[in-house]
Order: structure tokens, then sequence, then C-alpha cells
């Protein structure tokens, strides 16, 4: 030390404690200033202009940002945290998602604002069993569609329990939406819609039955309601998506089986925009279809087995969500403005809930990039174009399709 002055060992030791202590805290300053590098993933990929950017995936409560484990390890705080396990289901209010873990058994609370995982508390006439999906109304209660109770599972504006609807035995729920005074339920056991009153729980009727004629299902799986009230059931061992009207009259299907874009395998979750893009998840091509409404044509195919960034692992939830993209956007490429998320659920996997942006590429053409690898699978090899004329994979032609009455 300049002129003879000497540190002793106790001095020594808290000025390297200083130095490290100041050290960490820059780093951690540094982490919190920015959002976790991803790799860009765009569908469909340059050079074709993107309607669709990967942005995140969600797995443990430290993917929110509230706090990262070399703090809590800093601070001596215990390690992990909380996760999702098994994802089947979403719903969304303003700055909280909600998921329907069929691990974890439990609703869980994806807190945006405070950056933190919470769940619904469902005690005694509330406690779940086995939960399927949520679905959340304007008025902010939750209906829980829970196969083993065999109910469905209703809380309140504050998650507080509220009631049940469904007699023993009366219906093996795996999905429930509503419409002004009408709950649809999904009743995988008897391949049925049944439609109940709201207020007094009473069915009014029925729709379905098992069977390969339209109208008819074979182990429905999921619901979904669009803008205008239409309704539509994963109708799975069948290989199709069924729509009915207002009136809860049959209007056509969608989908076949098959192995070529528009054909399904295994179809799971659904969910529609506002202007009229399907949404479907395959467990079994692994990837998520887009549809339009009207012609029941595909249109886009995005995800793809694998560990990249963006990568779909056995999906099964799908959901749109209008109202949390400000919390996302932090993630989108300058040039792509977001107008809507679409959680994808993988059931299995490093990354369990996948956020993807739908919007609009707002930069400079893309026609000079390299086309990385394609998100088609291996049968599907031909092109025609669909959504804004992007192009996507395409079988070999209507021949292809086996009808509604494919086994």
């Amino acid at each position: 030390m300049p002129n003879g002055v000497s540190l002793s060992g106790t001095d020594r030791m808290k000025t390297v404690t200083h130095i490290l202590l100041m050290s960490a805290m820059l780093l951690l300053s540094a982490c919190a200033q920015s959002p976790k590098q991803i790799e860009k993933v765009f569908y469909p990929p340059p050079p074709e202009t993107p309607r669709i950017q990967f942005l995140t995936s969600i797995t443990l409560e430290s993917d929110l940002g509230k706090k990262s484990q070399f703090k809590a390890y800093l601070l001596g705080e215990e390690q992990g945290g909380k996760s999702l396990a098994r994802p089947y289901a979403f719903a969304h209010e303003s700055g909280k998602i909600y998921v329907a873990d069929k691990t974890i058994k439990k609703i869980i609370i994806l807190d945006l604002d405070a950056r933190a995982f919470d769940y619904i508390r469902d005690l005694k006439g509330g406690a779940l069993q086995d939960p399927y999906s949520v679905f959340i109304t304007p008025d902010g209660y939750k209906y829980v569609a829970d196969a083993n109770r065999g109910q469905i599972v209703v809380y309140n504006e504050r998650n507080e329990f509220h009631r049940a609807y469904g007699a023993e035995g009366q219906f093996r729920p795996t999905s429930v939406v509503l419409r002004e005074n009408r709950i649809y339920i999904c009743d995988i056991a008897a391949s049925e819609i049944v439609i109940l009153d709201k207020d007094s729980g009473g069915v009014i009727k029925k729709i379905g039955g098992i069977g390969k004629e339209e109208g008819s299902f074979y182990r429905p799986t999921h619901l979904a309601i669009d803008a205008t009230g239409n309704l539509y059931v994963t109708d799975a061992f069948n290989f199709r998506v069924q729509m009915f009207d207002r009136e809860d009259k049959f209007v056509k299907v969608i989908g076949y089986q098959g192995s070529h874009p528009g054909s399904f395998v295994r179809p799971k979750g659904l969910d529609v925009d506002r202007d009229g893009h399907l949404y479907v998840a395959d467990a079994g091509f692994e990837i998520i279809q887009i549809f339009d409404v009207n012609s029941a044509e595909p249109l886009l195919p995005f995800g793809k087995y694998g560990p990249a960034p963006g990568s779909t692992y056995l999906p099964s939830g799908v959901h749109i969500d209008y109202d949390n993209v400000a919390y996302f956007n932090k993630y989108a490429d300058p040039d792509f403005k977001v107008e809507y998320l679409i959680y994808i659920g993988n059931t299995l996997g490093d990354h369990k809930l996948n956020v993807y942006g739908f919007g609009e590429w707002t930069g400079p053409s893309l026609k000079g990039y390299a086309k990385p690898e394609s998100v088609q699978t291996d049968k599907q090899q031909e092109t025609v174009p669909s959504l804004d004329g992007v192009p996507v994979p395409q079988g070999t032609g209507a021949t292809d399709k086996p009808g509604v009455d494919a086994k």
C-alpha cells in the first residue's frame, strides 16, 4: 500500500467482499435492464412476409422476470421456484394468464404485473381434482371443467368459490364456454355437448351423440366461441372440427383425417380470432394450423417438434389474447407490429407455454433473406397461396380428402 500502509487480514477480507458485492450488483443491474435475448423466429419464414413471430416461452416463475436465479443465490434464497408442468388450457384477463395444469391439478395464475405465479385457492366446495379447462366471463367469473369431479366449478371475480354445476355422473367435462346465459359443456364420455341454463343449472338441450355423421361426435375434447357466437368443437376421434351457429345448428366441418395441410392426426385445443381465423393444435403433427372459417381451407402452419425456439412438443392448449400485448411487445422485432397474442401449451418438453404474436411486418422487404428450414411435415410437399398471399405446404389435392366419414 502507499506510504507504507498495510491492511490487516480482516480489512483485506472486507475489501474483497465489497468488490465482489459491487460487481454482483452491477451484473444484476445489467440483467434487469433488458429482457432475455431470444432468437427471432417468424412464420412463414423469410423471404416470405411474416405474420407470426415467436416471442418467448414461460415455464418458471423467473421467466416472468421477477427475480434472477443469480440474485436468489447471492441473497441465500431458495432455488427452483414455481413452474408449469403440463398446461392443458388457457384463459386470460387484463394482466393475468390462467393455466389449467393437469399435473399440478390447479388453475395457475401468471400475474404479469407482479411477475409472479399464483393459483386459485380451490378450498372446500371449490376443491379441484382434475381441471381440464378454464373460461372467464366479462365480469371476471372463472368456469373450470373438472373431468374427475364431473362438474363445472365456478369462482367469482375475486377467485373465491361461487357454485358448481352438474349432478353425480351427469357428465365428464373436458371443456366449457359460455354464450350469454348458456353454459356449453363438452362431455367426452357421452360424445355430446350439454347446454345448461346459467341461472337454474338445468339442461336446455344437448348437441351430438356418438357417430360420424355431421353434427355427431366421437370423443369431443375442446370448445371455442367466436366473436359472433358460433361454437367450434374438436371432434377428436373423427379427426375434424365442427362449427355450429348461434342457434346451435350444424354449419360445417373443418379438417379431415390425413397427412396433408388441412388434415389432422390428433386435433386438440382451438380458438378463433376476431377476423375468422381458426387455430387448431395437432399433437400428432406437433404443429398449429390456421384455417379460414369461411372457406374451411388451411392458411398457415406454425411450430414444429424440436429444441429450437418456438418449437412445439405435444401441443394441446390454444388461446388468443388481444388484451395483454403490451406486456410482450419488448420481445417483438421493431419492424413487427403485434396485433394479438397466441398462447400454445406444450404438455411435454422444457418450454411449457409458448407466446407468439400475430401481426404485420412494417419493415423493408425480406426477399433478400435466405429461406431457413420449413415448418412443414415430411409428407407436406407442395404449396398453395393462402393468408395474404403467403404460400403454405399442400398435399396432392382434393382427392386426398376422405371426407367427414373418414375412419
